[in-house]
């Protein structure tokens, strides 16, 4: 089991390689020194777009750095979640300075209080001057650095909306001001914390000990989620950590799934368009950007005003789809099948026929087209 998670975290640090990774070094003030990032955009990344993308600060840069923007962009590519700009921060050379704390207050100190610092007057004023990231910010980091993420929570307004603690090695007193800090938050944030059955036995005790105070939290601003994974080790469990962290995270980004059709669309008391449309807004509310409209959740929507017998849903949706895939063979064959319901197949053939021209997509393809084409003529015939 150990070696498919091995080959897994390999093969998405192969996929990574088509991404956009780049290298810079950045002079620090802070830190009276440099410092070398690698930063992993998305794939169609344009400096020149309006876009803007969630942020992921990866701290051991070194080793996770890989395996977080692996699984970014795997699962990106099939629109599990979405496009983000990654930044892992090597470490390699300073890490136990960075991480420092004071022995007796128990918070960053010295090197320690100089990496604090240079996160968030430095780092992250850089990274935003230079690249589309938005404030929606996620931190990750392995057993030191899972520990120091958490003082960016002791921040009047937290630096990051998700924090994702693998196997972290708790500094004294940190439990106790980690429930004081998450049971008063005043805006959605996420924290993730993961450990396994064979991970470093000190810090699994105190790992087990943070979730049975962690997860009785009552504060519906906090959305928590706890692993401990069978078959894993100290390292191992970093490989599933992190895309388990990343589904807790873009859950509501997800596309409409099988379960929310059946239970919630369908019995919703809104349209099937206005659902969409809802669904949609508190994305953007929610995560800060705006979710483009794919095609998963075109068809579900469809299917759904078909099973309804919303007419007025599917055309909305057919005007909706023309506007956001105008070049797209899927506007055409939703237009065309708005007219087919309302009974003007003339009207859906020539939609059909002006479809053929566009581009395919994901699911409409030129067979689809002219399958539909020759229905209606067949239909008209007789």
């Amino acid at each position: 089991m150990k070696k498919l998670y091995t080959l897994i975290i390999v093969l998405l640090v192969a996929l990574n390689v088509q991404a956009q990774a780049i290298y810079k070094t950045i002079e620090s003030y802070k830190l009276e020194g440099s410092r070398d990032l690698k930063i992993q955009l998305p794939r169609n990344y344009n400096p020149e777009d309006n876009r803007s993308y969630p942020l992921i600060i990866v701290l051991d840069g070194d080793y996770l750095f890989e395996p977080v923007a692996g699984n970014i962009d795997y699962q990106s590519y099939w629109e599990d979640i979405p496009d983000c700009i990654v930044v892992g921060i090597s470490q390699a050379a300073t890490r136990n300075d960075d991480f420092f704390y004071d022995s007796e207050t128990f918070f960053p100190s010295h090197n320690g209080a100089s990496f604090y610092e240079f996160m968030a007057a430095e780092l992250l004023p850089f990274i935003e001057e230079n690249y589309n990231a938005s404030d929606f910010r996620i931190i990750v980091g392995h057993d030191l650095s899972a520990n120091f993420i958490n003082y960016y929570l002791f921040k009047d307004e937290p630096l990051f909306r998700a924090y994702v603690a693998l196997s972290p090695d708790f500094a004294p007193e940190m439990i106790n001001r980690l429930s004081q800090r998450l049971s008063i938050l005043k805006r959605e944030t996420f924290y993730y914390m993961a450990t396994a059955d064979d991970d470093i036995k000190s810090l699994r005790t105190g790992i087990n000990e943070a979730n049975s105070v962690l997860s009785v939290i009552e504060n519906d601003k906090l959305l928590y989620a706890f692993d401990e994974f069978e078959d894993a080790n100290h390292y191992s469990l970093v490989g599933r950590g992190i895309p388990k962290s990343l589904n807790e995270i873009f859950a509501l980004f997800k596309p409409i799934s099988v379960r929310e059709y059946e239970e919630e669309i369908l019995t919703s008391e809104l349209s099937p368009y206005d659902y969409l449309i809802k669904r949609y807004e508190t994305i953007e509310h929610f995560y800060g950007f705006e979710k483009k409209l794919i095609e998963n959740d075109i068809r579900a929507i469809a299917a759904a005003s078909d099973k309804r017998d919303d007419l007025d849903s599917f055309d909305k949706l057919a005007k909706l789809v023309r506007k956001e895939f105008s070049e797209s063979m899927i506007s055409a064959y939703y237009q065309g099948l708005y007219h087919e319901k309302e009974g003007n197949l003339k009207r859906a053939l020539q939609r059909y026929k002006g479809g053929l021209l566009l581009e395919p997509s994901q699911f409409i393809d030129k067979e689809m087209i002219l399958e539909k084409m020759y229905q209606i003529q067949d239909e008209l015939k007789n």
